[in-house]
């Protein structure tokens, strides 16, 4: 990475972060979409840890906490990507595309400024479900396992809406950056292991690439780690991919604005 990559990430980074953290309305869905969730599974269904073939050991508080995580992660690499939208609706994205000397650097920059939000609003969330005594039987290497998997779904998701600002330049195609990733998501074994689902969904969460990522992180939590090196590499090729749209679009953006 040259100079003025570092140099462009950076300040990319920095002015996103500072933007995010003084507009309390941005940070507070990003907190309080989890939240709700985790209450809403591992609270209102913990009755379904009762279902018979339902072994997860650290409990279904536990057990939907790994997926409450990486949906966050999921989400605040979202709006990342509205960021960046937000920027191409002030004007100040296509001045950049203009100005920076390294183009590579804004995409890293707003990449890192979705990783800052991923590291604050995940020691948040860790420490309610901990407060409220969340089981976790896994060690801290295990933890850190897990941290890194919703560090690379942050990662994907960020290039992933980022790819789709440059391609439209409007906050009016939220919807469509936050529907795939939704259904991904909620087309993998959420409520119950994927042994107990049945019928279409379980086909579709057989071959959905995060029901690897979910399955790892519940082996990581429950200090029985499984599926690592396939989750890690699923993670990691689908980020390649992810990083060849980004930049795909930011060329065709850079066209645009020549």
């Amino acid at each position: 990475m040259t100079g003025a990559t570092v140099q462009v990430s950076r300040a990319i980074a920095r002015r996103a972060i500072i933007h995010t953290y003084k507009n309390p309305a941005i940070i507070v869905p990003s907190l309080a979409f989890p939240l709700v969730f985790l209450l809403a599974f591992a609270g209102g269904l913990s009755a379904v840890s009762n279902v018979p073939g339902f072994t997860f050991k650290s409990g279904y508080t536990a057990f939907q906490f790994v997926f409450v995580f990486l949906q966050m992660a999921a989400f605040g690499g979202l709006f990342t990507g509205y960021r960046l939208a937000e920027d191409y609706e002030s004007g100040f994205a296509r001045r950049l595309l203009l100005a920076a000397p390294s183009r590579i650097g804004i995409i890293t920059g707003y990449v890192l400024a979705g990783l800052v939000r991923f590291l604050v609003i995940g020691v948040i969330l860790w420490a309610l479900a901990l407060a409220t005594g969340m089981n976790v039987d896994g060690s801290l290497l295990d933890v850190l396992g897990l941290v890194g998997l919703g560090a690379l779904m942050a990662v994907i998701c960020s290039l992933w809406t980022i790819g789709l600002a440059f391609r439209f330049q409007t906050v009016d195609i939220g919807s469509f950056m936050q529907t795939p990733i939704f259904i991904l998501l909620f087309l993998a074994p959420v409520y119950v292991p994927i042994a107990l689902l049945s019928g279409w969904l379980k086909g579709a969460a057989s071959i959905n690439p995060v029901t690897l990522i979910i399955d790892a992180g519940r082996g990581f939590i429950s200090g029985e780690p499984t599926k690592v090196l396939y989750a890690y590499g699923a993670s990691l090729a689908i980020a390649g991919l992810a990083w060849v749209w980004a930049t795909r679009q930011m060329r065709r953006a850079e066209r645009g604005s020549g």
